[in-house]
């Protein structure tokens, strides 16, 4: 195989154009055990997800998890299934939608597509795409607020693997966080306030971001304290007291200590304390997914009610917010200062404001 992929036709004189790529994390592209299976292999195959040396894990992952986990979590996957496909898939491309034509609606000449971290379309093809439709410059912009080496960095790794086989790089930027950006904790806070305007709020807004092992913020990794800034901001943008806001790590794998406290253990307490209305949100979570639509709205509503509970309410994640899609464009017009991104002016229309400019100013 040669070292480098063949580049796409070039027209001489055909303008640069500049692009986002926005990348969610992944999911399978059915809901059953052959695809979960393919997914999960990808997904646990990356060093940035898990930190056990290959020879240790390998076996570990190819002989006992990829021959039990997929069709598990393939009923699992079953449950919350859209006729479109994965819920997490459905919003990542809306999303995408959305966000270029936000853009275009506000002058931005910008080619905008999104992909999946793993599965499909994975971030390889897509930039290959980009690059075809000649992108020269392109935003890589994760749908992850809170940073983290599992996942934005990851991300990252995809991109620097795909530049290796590639001739002619076009520039690249990278959004790394924005975990406190205001825009974002206003789409989070409308949110939660338009979900209490319609169905009345709980006595705790417990507050569920996804998991990651223990060790990682002993290493360095940021996650952690993003997350919590990110639950601070929000209780105060809604005038919350600290407390009535709870924050809880969800979906760990495996036996070792992951970052506490645990999302559902956490809510059985709650349960058993004689609280006996909650409100879940998961804001960690840009899109909805098999996360919080099975893990939280299903499997911890379930063990907060069998504990005494009464009324769980789990908070949707952004999905298709109009306040969000703004935050992210924002975002994203952050980060292409400097790149050529309007729409070049109409010359027939510049020459008929001058002369309408001419005649208003001409003596009469």
């Amino acid at each position: 195989m040669p070292p480098f992929a063949p580049e796409p036709h070039f027209l001489h004189g055909q303008a640069p154009r500049t692009a986002i790529l926005f990348v969610n994390l992944g999911t399978p592209d059915a809901a059953d055990a052959p695809s979960v299976r393919r997914y999960l292999a990808e997904f646990l195959s990356d060093p940035r997800v898990v930190e056990i040396p290959p020879l240790a894990w390998k076996p570990i992952l190819h002989v006992i998890i990829l021959r039990t986990r997929p069709r598990a979590s393939a009923r699992k996957y079953a449950k919350v299934w859209l006729p479109e496909g994965s819920p997490l898939a459905v919003w990542t491309r809306k999303q995408s939608e959305m966000l270029a034509g936000w853009l275009a609606d506000h002058g931005h000449q910008v080619l905008v597509r999104h992909a999946m971290r793993y599965g499909n379309p994975s971030v390889a093809s897509q930039l290959d795409a980009l690059k075809a439709e000649g992108a020269t410059r392109i935003l890589i912009l994760p749908a992850y607020p809170q940073y983290s080496g599992t996942t934005t960095a990851s991300v990252a790794d995809a991109v620097f693997d795909w530049g290796k086989r590639q001739r002619h790089l076009p520039e690249l930027r990278f959004v790394h966080r924005y975990h406190d950006d205001s825009g974002y904790i206003a789409a989070l806070a409308e949110r939660v306030e338009s979900h209490w305007r319609e169905h009345g709020r709980g006595e705790k807004l417990v507050l569920s971001f996804h998991g990651v092992p223990a060790r990682t913020l002993e290493l360095g990794d940021p996650y952690h304290c993003e997350c919590l800034k990110t639950a601070r901001l929000l209780a105060s943008e809604l005038g919350l007291h600290a407390q009535d806001v709870l924050v809880t790590f969800q979906s760990r794998f495996g036996r070792a200590k992951w970052l506490e406290p645990y999302t559902q253990p956490t809510i059985e307490a709650l349960a058993r304390a004689g609280t006996k209305r909650i409100d879940v949100m998961c804001p960690g979570f840009t899109s909805d997914c098999l996360e919080t639509l099975e893990e939280i709205d299903m499997e911890v509503r379930e063990a907060f009610i069998s504990n005494g509970g009464e009324a769980f309410h789990y908070i949707p994640a952004l999905n298709d917010s109009q306040r969000w899609i703004a935050a992210l464009a924002a975002i994203a017009q952050q980060h292409l200062a400097g790149w050529p991104t309007r729409l070049p002016a109409d010359e027939r229309e510049l020459q008929a404001s001058a002369a309408r400019a001419h005649e208003k100013g001409a003596p009469r």
